[in-house]
């Protein structure tokens, strides 16, 4: 396994890329204010991060997470196959 956080693409910085020998999953943490609003895994897929690792063969999974600064805990969570 190969954790990589800050992982640099052309298009920007993915959060935290963990490489399995049989997947990749691509996470973006994102602080809102209260809700949910799905601007962790839209980020990862407007910004193209997946490019990244396209060539590489084996199945990504992007993961969007996101945090809420009122309640100070996990608000939402979304996982697409890239």
């Amino acid at each position: 396994m190969e954790l990589i956080a800050e992982d640099v693409t052309n298009h920007g910085c993915i959060d935290l890329t963990v490489k399995l020998p049989e997947r990749i999953y691509l996470f973006e943490f994102k602080v809102v204010p209260d809700q949910a609003a799905g601007q962790a895994l839209a980020q990862l897929k407007a910004r193209s991060y997946a490019d990244k690792y396209r060539a590489d063969g084996r199945p990504l999974h992007l993961v969007g997470i996101e945090f809420s600064r009122q309640q100070r805990n996990v608000v939402g969570f979304e996982v697409q196959e890239g």
